[in-house]
């Protein structure tokens, strides 16, 4: 702006010194009695074109500002319905390089319009004469496309599937390789966003010379959507030129669109790039989209980008919740166990969204297919959500399981089976095939990390089968193979905080206290102890001990006397923003109480608020006294 602004005061200045120069020449010389004497050319005279300020100027990427003058041609193309028009016209007008450029886009997108993409048959439609001609035109008179077409016919001839041999493409990409420097950052990103997927190695220098001219030009990007469209294909970029894709981004994201946000995030999520700082960002501004932009198809995708990225933000979610629930009845099934699962990734559980998914379900079963069933279930125990109308709900579903669980993938099949333990809906017929040694065998594929979780799997839903249907250790044959240890996980703080108080609290009685405590059933308890009537601390050594794995000592429980379990919960064993249970840990709890337990439960975000240790010795007896109290009571 500051250079525009100097250049036309120095035009102006120049002029008016010149014309003052020639008064005072005129002045000088005066013309005698003889007749008129030439005025002598002042030197150094500057030839300016005269310009308003008011005129439009031209920018980088609009070096010329041209008007131009439309021709036969291309009133003839505006005109044209179909690709014989286009032919027509340029049989009868004829014209330059870039009058064929246009002329070859119009027909292409005609033809495509019209029958459909190219399928690599149309020789028939290449070999007719005119067409011919006016790609021969375009091949030679290449230098003469302005830089828009000659990025436009390009992807014209990819479009066309013309082959790499042919000469008129061959033109058309030197072309482009030469005059890379020259192209706008619009240009360069409409040749990256055509032309990433292309293998052909002239294709491919194109791109890469496409990128490398980017890479020092970024700053120049001042739009939305170049920006959105580079980033899509951010895994053919430099990490370099990706951040700094981000960083611009950041800084435009005011102007994005909701469309341009989707792609934004879909982008991110494709690309697995969790950058905090943009998603933040765009969490924000997407918030003061009006509702009107907050199409459906956008709310899938929302969902399916945060839930892939594990982002939270809650109001965010609020809003895709209020925007969405009107629309239930209106969704696919895909639709449905899509949102579900996204929204299950992220432990988020909008009550009344779910009901409506559950409804939905109900009333449309028939449109679900036996997958879609399978990853509603899961969603719903991961949340550990319960439809009110639950009864209608599980009556179909049983309807559909009876009849395809057997044949199910058996890695799916553990996997709703388990979910059906969950939530409660889980019969001996669907259990008993589970801890089968011929099933066990079958889920011994994989990672070792990928096995054992299979493994505490099936040890859920054998301790399901023996505490939830009493079923006798018998019909279980598979429970002492599936055994696994859990204590090689590393401890969190709390964990660690937990025993070490348990263990300054016990100290007296050795034998009255364990911890880490890996039981039969695939639970890890952090501490374990038995009180008398008086609530005082029993040495177990030589009791009984059915949950572990040894099966302890010989001598049974003493009269009155309680097992007591100490469970810590972390902050991810809550769903988000809520401290209600995931659906995995509100069936520990189930198990360990049916297995004779009585819970003392630790959360988090109340041990956090104990800063000393007598703080946390007095919190521990005070839970102790009344889960005892709580379990007298019943």
């Amino acid at each position: 702006m500051a250079n525009r602004l100097l250049a036309r005061c120095a035009q102006l200045i120049c002029k008016s010194s010149s014309q003052a120069a020639v008064t005072a020449t005129a002045l000088r010389f005066h013309p005698p009695l003889g007749g008129p004497v030439e005025v002598p050319r002042v030197r150094n005279w500057l030839w300016v074109t005269e310009r308003l300020f008011c005129e439009q100027t031209a920018t980088k990427d609009d070096p010329f500002h041209i008007v131009l003058v439309q021709t036969h041609l291309d009133e003839m193309l505006a005109k044209a319905l179909a690709p014989e028009d286009v032919l027509s016209a340029w049989e009868q007008c004829r014209g330059n390089g870039n009058s064929a450029a246009n002329s070859l886009m119009k027909w292409t997108y005609l033809t495509v319009k019209g029958k459909g993409k190219f399928t690599g048959d149309q020789d028939k439609m290449l070999a007719d004469s005119r067409l011919v001609d006016m790609m021969n035109t375009l091949s030679k008179d290449v230098s003469s496309v302005w830089n828009g077409n000659l990025v436009s016919v390009l992807r014209t001839l990819w479009i066309m599937k013309i082959p790499p041999s042919h000469p008129v493409l061959c033109s058309i990409q030197t072309e482009v390789l030469w005059r890379v420097r020259r192209l706008s950052y619009k240009q360069l990103g409409l040749l990256i966003d055509w032309g990433v997927a292309r293998k052909t190695w002239k294709d491919e220098a194109i791109v890469n010379s496409a990128l490398k001219q980017l890479e020092l030009r970024w700053t120049e990007i001042a739009d939305a959507k170049t920006i959105s469209a580079l980033i899509s294909k951010g895994e053919h970029m430099a990490p370099t030129l990706v951040d700094r894709l981000e960083d611009k981004a950041l800084e435009l994201l005011e102007g994005f669109s909701a469309e341009d946000i989707r792609k934004v995030c879909v982008a991110l999520a494709a690309q697995s790039r969790r950058s905090i700082p943009l998603l933040r960002a765009v969490s924000y501004h997407l918030l003061q989209k009006p509702s009107s932009e907050f199409t459906t198809p956008l709310i899938m995708d929302l969902t399916f980008a945060y839930g892939k990225l594990n982002f939270n933000h809650s109001q965010v979610f609020q809003r895709i919740a209020s925007e969405l629930l009107p629309r239930v009845p209106e969704l696919s099934s895909t639709d449905v166990t899509r949102c579900a699962k996204s929204l299950g990734f992220l432990k988020w559980l909008h009550i009344p969204l779910f009901e409506a998914f559950a409804e939905h379900y109900t009333t449309k079963s028939d449109k679900y297919s036996t997958l879609q069933l399978c990853n509603l279930l899961i969603t719903f125990a991961r949340l550990g959500f319960k439809p009110s109308k639950g009864e209608e709900f599980y009556r179909k579903a049983h309807v559909v399981l009876k009849e395809s669980l057997d044949s199910l993938e058996p890695f799916l099949q553990t996997d709703v089976v388990w979910s059906l333990c969950v939530l409660q809906q889980a019969k001996p017929d669907y259990l008993i095939p589970m801890t089968q040694t011929s099933h066990v065998i079958k889920l011994q594929e994989g990672s070792p990390a990928r096995v054992e979780n299979y493994r505490l799997k099936l040890l859920h839903i054998a301790a399901t089968l023996l505490l939830e249907h009493n079923s006798s250790s018998d019909a279980v044959p598979s429970l002492s193979v599936l055994s696994v240890s859990a204590t090689n996980s590393p401890l969190s703080n709390l964990q660690r905080s937990l025993r070490e108080a348990l263990q300054t609290l016990f100290d007296k009685n050795t034998g009255a206290l364990r911890t880490s405590v890996d039981t039969v059933y695939g639970w890890t308890i952090d501490g374990e102890i038995v009180v008398d009537c008086d609530n005082k601390s029993v040495d177990m050594t030589n009791l009984k001990a059915p949950h572990l794995p040894s099966g302890g000592g010989t001598q049974d429980l003493p009269a009155q006397a309680r097992r007591l379990a100490f469970l810590s919960w972390e902050f991810p064993n809550f769903g988000s923003k809520s401290r209600d249970l995931l659906g995995r840990f509100v069936m520990m709890k189930r198990h360990l109480q049916l297995a004779g337990f009585i819970l003392v439960e630790v959360p988090y975000y109340e041990w956090l608020e104990l800063k000393s240790e007598w703080q946390k010795l007095a919190y521990l007896k005070d839970k102790m006294g009344k889960a005892v109290a709580e379990d007298m009571a019943k």
